[in-house]
């Protein structure tokens, strides 16, 4: 039987960096023989971050939010899953509101309050984390450790790649503004030399994931 595994881009630009390495993990994975479901948080319908409702703290509905909305059918599928592919762009030294509600959701429903038992989830699976970022690779490693540390220790264990001084437009010159803080050229020459290798680590880990 096949593995499978869901991924899930929390960026909104489909085609560009987030999107892009989310693509090439999940072609990995496919290498392998796994079956892919992906979503885009920002295609779902409407959807909110954890509601505090604590409805996955009763034990008939032990390890899953109870809370139905356009998050219900990601959670389900990543609850069935093999593996997890998930990306989100840096916002603002955060990623997406959308990855954040998602990951409330994820990780609240097997937290039980239990100092000796931690996690209730009973079927942990492999992670691959995705971050794209304007700042250099190692700007954000405190984050993302603390983001390593929890998915690993309530979804699974966690690798966690970064891409960063991504490419952000096609073309600089056309914004109202000028954006002295890049440098425009360095930016696309590192689109075309250095994200092609970040392609295909990602594929690489997609791989890894679904072995």
């Amino acid at each position: 039987m096949s593995r499978k595994i869901i991924a899930v881009n929390a960026g909104p630009r489909k085609g560009w960096n987030t999107d892009t390495l989310i693509n090439e993990a999940i072609k990995g994975a496919e290498s392998e023989g796994a079956e892919v479901e992906k979503f885009d948080l920002f295609r779902l319908e409407k959807y909110t971050g954890c509601i505090s409702c604590f409805g996955c703290k009763k034990e008939k509905f032990k390890g899953r939010c109870i809370c139905r909305d356009g998050l219900t059918p990601v959670l389900d599928a990543i609850r069935e899953a093999d593996g997890l592919i998930i990306g989100s762009p840096n916002y603002l030294s955060e990623m997406t509101a959308s990855f954040r509600a998602l990951y409330e959701r994820l990780i609240f429903q097997y937290l039980t309050y239990n100092v000796e038992n931690p996690s209730c989830n009973e079927h942990p699976i492999p992670v691959l984390l995705i971050m794209t970022s304007n700042a250099p690779d190692d700007s954000y490693r405190p984050l993302l450790d603390n983001y390593r540390q929890t998915l690993s220790g309530f979804v699974g264990p966690t690798n966690v790649f970064v891409s960063g001084e991504t490419l952000q437009l096609k073309d600089y010159s056309k914004t109202d503004w000028e954006w002295t803080m890049f440098d425009p050229e360095a930016r696309k020459k590192r689109h075309e030399t250095v994200f092609p290798e970040e392609c295909k680590r990602a594929y690489e880990m997609g791989a890894e994931l679904a072995r």
